[in-house]
């Protein structure tokens, strides 16, 4: 054995022998890899700013960054209360957010075309997980309300 391949062996069995070897060969990726689109926080903001600011705009005014591409102007959530006698109706705003709404819109569609609830079904499958992210998103919005 020449003296490049003994210091070859050598290397390769102490990557070996600590395990290292097999953690290089796994970690390496073979491109770019893909955002989850499920993200763990459980707080109302964070939710907010993740799923809706696009539409919404993060401070919820209406005006994220994807309305020009959007058929019907996104309204402004902060005035929802202020729209409704100055009562925020907790249950009509879950009912868009979920897409469980009574009445078709325009932005969020039919029922046939629901939003956020089966999508978090989608991503999640467990139902008490989202619950809680419906729940934190709309008392996000509650919280948002001009006074």
């Amino acid at each position: 054995m020449q003296t490049s391949d003994v210091v070859i062996a050598s290397v390769i069995g102490a990557f070996v022998g600590a395990g290292l070897l097999q953690s290089l060969v796994f970690s390496q990726t073979t491109g770019p890899q893909k955002p989850s689109l499920a993200i763990s926080s459980m707080y109302g903001r964070d939710l907010f700013e993740f799923y809706c600011a696009s539409c919404h705009g993060r401070d919820g005014r209406g005006r994220g960054p994807v309305v020009p591409a959007l058929r019907v102007v996104s309204p402004d959530l902060i005035t929802i209360a202020t729209r409704n006698g100055g009562t925020f109706p907790h249950a009509r705003v879950e009912s868009f957010v979920t897409g469980d709404q009574v009445e078709p819109t325009p932005a969020h569609g039919s029922r046939g075309m629901p939003v956020w609830g089966p999508i978090f079904r989608g991503l999640d499958a467990n139902d008490a997980v989202n619950k809680v992210r419906v729940a934190n998103i709309v008392g996000y919005v509650e919280s948002i309300q001009v006074k």
